[in-house]
């Protein structure tokens, strides 16, 4: 879901953490990324993270392929988000975002999320960028998709899946 207007996607730009990205990349859409936005930035602090899971997991073979193109450094993190007590990825997703506005966040950790939204940052969720990919043609549904997520390891609570399904068409 995405609170806010993020545009068409010649204007579309996310800066997206890692467990989107993860669970992403196990189900082979990173694809959407591309194809939803002009311009993707992996805060470094995201690309470490995923570096430190398992060893060449689809996430780390992307960072080390076509991803490394979005890496980009947050040199210092804004003093409202460190407050929050995120985690170093997030934060960096959150000042990334904060700092450069047209930028939305793409994250799934609800402390994150609460942040994003007390501060009027554009955010996102993992299930918001799937629904955006059947709006945009992408696929034609999205319960098959949020299904392989849920194998892929997201933590979805039943009552957003089944609104996200209703928002899709597929409740």
């Amino acid at each position: 879901m995405s609170y806010g207007k993020s545009g068409s996607v010649s204007n579309r730009r996310w800066v997206v953490n890692a467990s989107p990205l993860i669970v992403l990349a196990d189900i082979e859409c990173l694809s959407f990324l591309k194809s939803l936005c002009a311009d993707v930035v992996v805060p470094s602090a995201v690309a470490r993270e995923i570096y430190a899971g398992p060893t060449r997991d689809a996430a780390q073979r992307w960072l080390d392929g076509e991803g490394q193109a979005f890496i980009r450094e947050v040199q210092e993190l804004d003093p409202t988000i460190l407050a929050w007590g995120l985690g170093a990825g997030e934060s960096q997703v959150l000042t990334w975002a904060r700092h450069n506005p047209g930028y939305e966040a793409i994250l799934d950790d609800r402390a994150a999320r609460n942040c994003a939204i007390t501060l009027s940052i554009l955010v996102r969720g993992t299930l918001g960028v799937v629904l955006l990919a059947k709006r945009e043609g992408l696929i034609p549904y999205v319960r098959s998709v949020f299904e392989q997520l849920l194998e892929a390891g997201l933590r979805i609570a039943p009552g957003v899946l089944d609104m996200a399904l209703n928002l899709a068409g597929e409740q």
